[in-house]
């Protein structure tokens, strides 16, 4: 095995697709332990084959009943991107000089925020099967909301409007420590979670569509915070702490009623759970129930 195949290996639906069960099956038991997989497994060689009846993804993912998947996988990525991180990991340096840091201090603080990013993304590898990935977007949704109000908060309090004031070493290190905060919220949930949930919400006939759709959508936020930031930041002042914290609001409330949880759900019964949810299982369940009934005309 290859360095990179022990520390991210091949998903079993992905062995299955290259038609070598035996290596699948290895894989699956791997992953879930001293435990009977073999419904498991036969479900999966069953959704790989009908999988392979579908053609034109991009067609299958416009149709009624993957709407609910199309919306997540729009709105989780731009969700993630306006949740403010760039703003932080790509600007560090240039916001803390803003604040009154001196250029080596503002370097070292975006150190700090840099390393608090690495550290903390391990707590969510740790801890998502644990806890669910619900509760990780809930607590650090309310986490980057709380600290990056008070960053707005002591940054209106210091500058106000005229961005002119000199800044302690205290106050400074407060800053920078809530600003570490909002970074680890933002490292254990929506970092990762991001890019997990979705790929465990779609569905074998559209998956690849689908995730083109998280990456497009991704990258093009990615590019939209970069080139407006500056232009924000000029204009909002400590304003665009409280404008990214009402979107972090928003996706937080969006999480709680729009995102099921998919934690130790196989992927073949996802599909499911988006059917019994209260909102996204009318569009499932009316679209199914339509072509049903073109069935029977049919015949």
């Amino acid at each position: 095995m290859t360095v990179g195949g022990f520390f991210l290996p091949d998903t079993p639906n992905s062995i299955i697709s290259r038609n070598q069960p035996v290596e699948a099956k290895k894989q699956l038991q791997r992953i879930r332990g001293p435990v009977n997989i073999d419904e498991e497994f036969n479900d999966l060689v069953a959704a790989s084959y009908e999988s392979q009846k579908y053609e034109g993804q991009w067609n299958n993912l416009m149709q009624r009943r993957y709407r609910p998947h199309l919306c997540l996988a729009i709105l989780i990525p731009f969700f993630q991107q306006f949740t403010g991180i760039n703003v932080v990991m790509f600007y560090a340096p240039v916001l803390f000089t803003t604040l009154g840091f001196g250029s080596g201090a503002s370097l070292a603080s975006a150190a700090i925020t840099g390393g608090v990013n690495l550290l903390s993304t391990f707590v969510a590898i740790v801890f998502v099967d644990k806890w669910g990935r619900r509760k990780l977007f809930l607590e650090g949704g309310c986490q980057m909301f709380i600290f990056q109000v008070l960053i707005g908060v002591m940054i209106w309090i210091k500058f106000g409007t005229t961005g002119i004031a000199t800044i302690s070493t205290g106050y400074g290190a407060l800053v920078v420590v809530c600003i570490c905060f909002f970074v680890a919220g933002f490292a254990w949930s929506w970092a990762p979670l991001a890019w997990l949930v979705p790929s465990e919400i779609f569905p074998l006939e559209i998956r690849s569509a689908a995730q083109s759709v998280v990456v497009m959508v991704n990258m093009f936020c990615t590019f939209l915070i970069a080139q407006i930031f500056l232009i924000m930041l000029c204009h909002m002042k400590f304003g665009l702490f409280f404008f990214f914290g009402g979107m972090v609001a928003i996706m937080t409330v969006f999480i709680y009623f729009f995102v099921p949880e998919t934690k130790g759900i196989p992927i073949e019964e996802v599909s499911q759970v988006l059917k019994n949810h209260w909102y996204w299982g009318r569009f499932i369940t009316q679209d199914v129930e339509l072509e049903n009934k073109r069935k029977t005309l049919n015949t």
